[in-house]
């Protein structure tokens, strides 16, 4: 059984899991630990716990458990002192208490859940990310830089404080790879604090995995204005330290017209110009179904609405895997 390994984010991590796990594959998800927004922040500030709400949704990817167990996971609670906090943050929280350890909590949840595959913060360090930008503002926290809209104009530094070191079980997960899955997810808040983490982007350079770079479908507006396909390949070279990828899986797909206008003033469509790549892969994957949504929805929740099909994406790692 071929071994495949995600790095990210929440919602990257998502998409890319719950399409997997529908494979004959051994699955792990290596998930980053600098996220403070919301529910998280909260009990991150409140029970000095490790954040949940990004691990939460990959163990819900994985699961194979019934709707009604991943719903309760994701329930979240819109009155009283608990208002804004999902169940299963709030599960996850109050085993790392009576555990005494975050990992031991998710692998308790994961048995819950009955996941296909493992979850593995990729530090058991308590963390916060932070960026300097050109003009000397200093973002504090995951929140502070995916809501801010001055990225884009330069920024000298992002880091994560304390600076933390790898969870050893991430870098045996990437050394024991046959495929290592980067992405999608937000560039500066999902990807990019993985590989600030020391030790994590000398495995993805050490490894003998094949490496794939899934490009995100939109740029964010304030932060990643203009980028294009090889915008997102030297970022990602310049914190690695090097081109590590094998194959660039890019979409062709042209989403409807009224999602983009919806999106305008958020985001715009990424351009390919790897025109002359041979790693690139370009498939259909964007999701076809927006019936569930609304306008209203969107401009409330700023919900993604034009994202990857986890099926559709899945069918085409699947086939990289089948290659090895």
């Amino acid at each position: 059984m071929k071994k495949v390994v995600v790095i990210g984010g929440g919602t990257g991590n998502f998409v890319v899991l719950s399409g997997l796990k529908n494979y004959d594959l051994d699955l792990s998800a290596i998930v980053s630990m600098a996220d403070d927004g919301g529910s998280t922040g909260v009990l991150r500030d409140e029970l000095g716990v490790l954040p949940p709400g990004d691990v939460r949704q990959c163990l819900v990817a994985l699961s194979h458990s019934s709707r009604l167990m991943r719903g309760l996971m994701n329930y979240r609670f819109e009155n009283g002192g608990l208002g804004g906090h999902s169940f299963g943050n709030l599960l996850l929280s109050a085993l790392e208490k009576v555990t005494g350890s975050f990992e031991k909590a998710v692998e308790e949840v994961g048995k819950i859940l009955s996941i296909k595959g493992k979850v593995v913060p990729v530090t058991n360090n308590e963390v916060r990310l932070k960026m300097i930008l050109k003009n000397g503002k200093t973002l504090e926290g995951e929140g502070e830089i995916y809501t801010s809209s001055e990225i884009s104009k330069g920024f000298n530094t992002i880091y994560l404080e304390p600076f933390p070191t790898a969870n050893p079980r991430a870098i045996d997960e990437i050394m024991n790879a046959d495929l290592v899955v980067l992405g999608p997810g937000g560039l500066y808040t999902a990807l990019i604090p993985n590989l600030l983490v020391e030790g994590l982007s000398k495995a993805l350079r050490d490894t003998k995995a094949k490496k794939v770079l899934v490009l995100n479908l939109m740029n964010k507006k304030g932060q990643t204005n203009g980028f294009k396909a090889s915008d997102y390949l030297k970022e990602i070279k310049r914190f690695v330290g090097k081109d590590i990828f094998d194959y660039i899986v890019v979409n062709e797909a042209e989403p409807a017209r009224e999602l983009i206008e919806m999106y305008a003033e958020e985001a715009e469509l990424i351009e390919d110009d790897l025109v002359d790549d041979k790693r690139v892969i370009k498939a259909k994957l964007i999701e076809n179904n927006k019936s569930e949504y609304s306008r209203s929805d969107v401009l409330a929740k700023h919900r993604a609405l034009i994202r990857h099909d986890p099926e559709k994406l899945a069918e085409e790692l699947k086939k990289i895997v089948d290659s090895l």
